[in-house]
């Protein structure tokens, strides 16, 4: 078994005319942390999205822990079910608690018995600091202490592989931090993430590996260190001179 979690060869996505990525090859180790910066528009978050098949490619692979992404849903399932995923808006269910919000997943689709499944989601809540908010719904709960929910939440399905679609777009500035604090966390534990975001603060603190997306194409893919000491295209260079 390689230890490559997630391959991407020659992946082109359209959305009727508009081609949103283009040719994209990209291979992830297990417990690699990824980070992927661009402009707006440049696919960022269609790359991810096409891993755990929210977004269909058109064309070339994407395999997953093994798995081909192909038409047959039989593997998506088994997919979705070892890919976490955060998304910018928190997507929780607004008439369940905290604690339901986390448990329904487990109990549908893995069929866990529901004192097992509240223990689990207990753990992960603790995990990142909101147990006390178990009982609670979503509306009642800062923006910070939701994302931070809907990370409780995937971790409930124990994925092997997180991915992070911009968390923290949405939220005020002085919340950022709590739910950046939560990824580092689970980043040291060990868990494989791939992570969209602007945040090159938590970049050199976690990624092994930075990729700059532009016009649906990885411009530059290289260690973190090298990324933001020595970038080597223009348009990296130019980025990175307006974020930083």
């Amino acid at each position: 078994m390689t230890d490559k979690i997630i391959q991407m060869q020659g992946v082109n996505k359209w959305f009727d005319d508009f081609h949103v990525l283009k040719d994209v090859n990209l291979e992830v180790n297990s417990k690699q942390k990824i980070v992927v910066c661009g402009p707006s528009g440049s696919g960022k978050s269609t790359l991810i999205r096409c891993i755990n098949r929210l977004e269909e490619h058109q064309k070339g692979k994407i395999i997953v822990d093994g798995n081909e992404l192909t038409e047959d849903t039989k593997d998506i399932e088994k997919i979705r079910a070892e890919v976490g995923m955060v998304f910018q808006q928190f997507n929780l269910f607004p008439h369940l608690s905290i604690l339901d919000n986390c448990t329904l997943a487990p109990i549908w689709v893995k069929k866990m018995p529901k004192k097992e499944a509240e223990e689990l989601a207990m753990n992960q809540l603790t995990q990142v600091q909101i147990s006390d908010q178990a009982q609670k719904f979503p509306g009642q709960l800062s923006g910070g202490q939701q994302q931070r929910c809907a990370i409780a939440r995937a971790l409930c399905m124990q994925p092997k592989i997180m991915l992070f679609d911009e968390p923290t777009s949405a939220l005020d500035p002085e919340m950022i931090k709590e739910v950046l604090d939560a990824m580092v966390d689970l980043a040291k534990q060990g868990m494989t993430m791939i992570v969209v975001t602007h945040e090159m603060g938590f970049a050199k603190e976690v990624a092994d590996e930075v990729i700059f997306m532009d016009e649906g194409m990885i411009i530059e893919k290289a260690s973190t260190k090298e990324f933001f000491a020595n970038p080597k295209s223009d348009r990296t260079k130019l980025f990175l001179s307006q974020i930083l």
